[in-house]
């Protein structure tokens, strides 16, 4: 056991029947080496940043555990492409749950820390690029302001894991507000039935939805709370372009964070169709899909708590498709709402929806910049290309001309629209280009210069006063882009 270290650990959620974990041991690699340490989060966690940078190699790579620790693998299922499939914690290990002095629960995770009972023919461990991978595109995320599970650290383990190729192994500390999802609600419904589904829910309402204590009809209205929660989160995720890559229903958490970073990616040119993943051959999460899956993974976890509606399986189930109705006007209204901001009305008229539905029209035509288009609207100026209305559709400067005379209907001033402008849209994201540049030098080089620069950038993704032109540019060939989930 490592010394305390400001380690605060609980484990509330081993009080849950056992078919929801079973006790785990981190394995332990050769030569474990800190590549990345996030210390403003330590700070936060209420743990020692400096102890941590010179004895932290040890714990955040499986060897030592940190005081209090009872690692356990957790049990879930999910519907991976839509087929379920019965999973759990392959290669991750939750340690426990740091109580932070801000009074915080979150969990605190190993992720390529080794076989467990859930591993099936996996090794349990992890490369290190797709590890630095999800600590830069979290922290990025984190820094947008979109809920997300953050990266405390990444280890190097100075062992090989075979994929397609021999690859550097490391260890990744996730640090979550908890690890449950909708496919921990299908393992309980599948394994446990209704006494097992009905003690995670009292678990879920509990640790994220304390305001509901007391409700005299407490399972609906979680699910109700749960479904505003992704509404939110997917709209969120639209806004700036991001495509999360694999939204198997194992993925999709009840706190309502971003989870798993496999293959996602930001998308630079705008078309909805657009698809990183590897394995994605469909284009089943695709950007313009992911609303809609968000909705279809909800389904499944309304049939998995269907019986804590109503003992009445028609009651229940009236009761839960009424439910799920909502989620589309959920997820417009906080897409609109987030739109709205970004184009800088604050007012609201009946014809925003197709105000920004004839600017994605356009950027989809002349496969536009996400990022740069909202940018250059941010700072005044008509989106650059050739004007010249192709396909049919009108060019940007009649819907430029049309923007302009909305924002003037209203009282507020340009400065004040600016303002808020400047704050929903974000100057730089972490590009394709620039992310493999980093892990390319990371992994192939040892270089870490390069992903700590590009954090640093990534860290104030709202400042319009910096010209970066190597952060704010897209790469060539971003449509030929693809990237892996590394297991």
């Amino acid at each position: 056991m490592a010394g305390m270290a400001g380690w605060h650990l609980e484990h509330t959620y081993a009080a849950l029947p056992e078919l929801f974990y079973s006790a785990a041991m981190p394995a332990t690699v050769r030569e474990p080496r800190l590549i990345a340490f996030n210390r403003p989060l330590a700070t936060a966690l209420g743990l020692e940043p400096e102890r941590l940078a010179q004895e932290g190699a040890a714990i955040f790579g499986g060897n030592v555990l940190p005081e209090g620790s009872r690692p356990i693998a957790q049990a879930y299922a999910g519907h991976q492409f839509g087929h379920f499939t019965p999973l759990g914690d392959g290669r991750a290990i939750l340690l426990g749950e740091q109580v932070t002095p801000a009074g915080d629960r979150l969990d605190i995770q190993l992720k390529g820390s080794g076989r467990t009972r859930f591993s099936r023919r996996g090794d349990g461990r992890a490369a290190l690029g797709p590890m630095l991978r999800e600590y830069i595109i979290s922290e990025a995320m984190h820094a947008l302001g979109i809920p997300t599970t953050r990266s405390l650290a990444v280890v190097a383990t100075g062992e090989p894991v075979q994929r397609e190729t021999m690859l550097p192994g490391a260890v990744l500390t996730r640090v979550a507000a908890s690890h449950i999802r909708v496919g921990t609600m299908e393992w309980a419904a599948a394994h446990g039935g209704e006494s097992a589904t009905r003690a995670l829910a009292d678990y879920t309402l509990q640790r994220h939805y304390p305001e509901l204590a007391g409700s005299p009809e407490p399972y609906l209205d979680l699910f109700n709370a749960i479904l505003d929660r992704q509404a939110s989160l997917l709209a969120r995720w639209q806004l700036v372009g991001f495509i999360h890559g694999v939204m198997n229903t194992d993925n999709m958490a009840l706190s309502g964070e971003t989870i798993d970073y496999g293959p996602c990616a930001f998308m630079d040119a705008y078309d909805p169709a657009t698809v990183f993943s590897s394995i994605d051959a469909g284009g089943r999460y695709a950007y313009g899909n992911q609303p809609p899956i968000a909705h279809w993974n909800l389904t499944r976890l309304a049939e998995a708590m269907l019986p804590l509606f109503d003992p009445d399986v028609d009651r229940a189930t009236a009761r839960a498709t009424a439910a799920l109705e909502r989620f589309p006007d959920l997820f417009e209204g906080y897409w609109l709402k987030g739109m709205r901001a970004k184009l800088g009305l604050v007012t609201v008229e009946p014809g925003d929806m197709a105000l920004a539905n004839d600017l994605f029209a356009w950027m989809h035509r002349r496969s536009a910049d996400f990022t740069n288009t909202f940018c250059e609207l941010t700072a005044g100026r008509v989106p650059s290309d050739v004007d010249d209305g192709v396909e049919g559709g009108p060019g940007v400067q009649a819907w430029y001309d049309r923007w302009v005379a909305r924002r003037g209907r209203q009282p507020q001033t340009l400065a004040e629209t600016g303002a808020v402008m400047q704050q929903h849209n974000p100057r730089f994201i972490p590009r394709n280009h620039n992310v493999e540049a980093a892990l390319l030098a990371a992994t192939s080089l040892g270089d870490l210069s390069v992903m700590e620069k590009l954090l640093d950038v990534l860290a104030k993704p709202y400042d319009h006063a910096r010209d970066l032109p190597m952060f704010s540019l897209p790469g060539a060939g971003d449509q030929a882009y693809r990237t892996f989930c590394g297991t």
